[in-house]
């Protein structure tokens, strides 16, 4: 772990080097700046040559290297990550390998609707682009559907290579099961296999039937 890269729900994200957090007084330290009405939403570690995919709520998303980022210290506030219109804010961040992108073993980008649709995506599907653009749309976001409310990386893992040997890596291994969560507290469990692999421009299927006036709210990875 070389680098620490943290995301606000603005889009903003910075790279600070991890050695910089190594000592933390019991009072705590400042880790980022953040900017008016912002909130910081995701913290992730990376080799230094990670590649970063970020998600809004609406559907968009932007997948640049992290080399994009230029380290900076503990206290500053970090630069635009991607350009989000209309209120739109980012649900998640996740970091890929450069070689597994090459090699198009990265996985698949599997996300949650409001109204419990879902998806997976292949990362292959998805191009590198410079840091700070609109991106692409990663869902097909309508009134059914609902906003984006959750989203994770999901990859095959070498079962030859143990944990221990492995580089810094944001995956989780697709033979899991995934759990849905609700407001309301209502529950879904099902195999990771069974979410179907879709194309980006895709709202995805029903995985939770949600009732009247509940929504989705997260997902986990068991």
């Amino acid at each position: 772990m070389d680098y620490l890269v943290f995301a606000t729900k603005k889009g903003t994200v910075k790279r600070t080097k991890a050695s910089e957090y190594e000592a933390i007084r019991q009072s705590g330290l400042l880790a980022i700046t953040l900017g008016s009405n912002d909130s910081l939403l995701s913290v992730k570690a990376t080799s230094g040559n990670s590649l970063i995919l970020l998600v809004s709520k609406m559907g968009k998303s932007i997948l640049f290297d992290e080399n994009d980022v230029r380290p900076t210290g503990r206290s500053t506030q970090g630069v635009r990550g991607i350009l989000l219109k209309n209120d739109d804010e980012l649900v998640g961040m996740t970091v890929i390998e450069k070689e597994a992108y090459a090699q198009k073993s990265a996985g698949e980008l599997l996300v949650i609707t409001e109204n419990g649709y879902g998806k997976q995506t292949a990362l292959s599907g998805y191009s590198v682009q410079g840091r700070g653009g609109q991106g692409v749309f990663t869902a097909k976001i309508t009134k059914k559907t609902g906003n984006l409310v959750d989203m994770r990386l999901i990859t095959k893992i070498d079962e030859k290579t143990p944990p221990e040997e492995t580089e810094v890596s944001d995956d989780v291994d697709q033979s899991g099961d995934l759990l849905v969560t609700s407001a309301k507290g209502q529950a879904i469990r099902l195999p990771i296999a069974d979410v179907p692999s879709l194309g980006r421009q895709t709202q995805g299927v029903r995985i939770i039937k949600l009732n009247e006036g509940d929504t989705a709210t997260a997902l986990a990875i068991l």
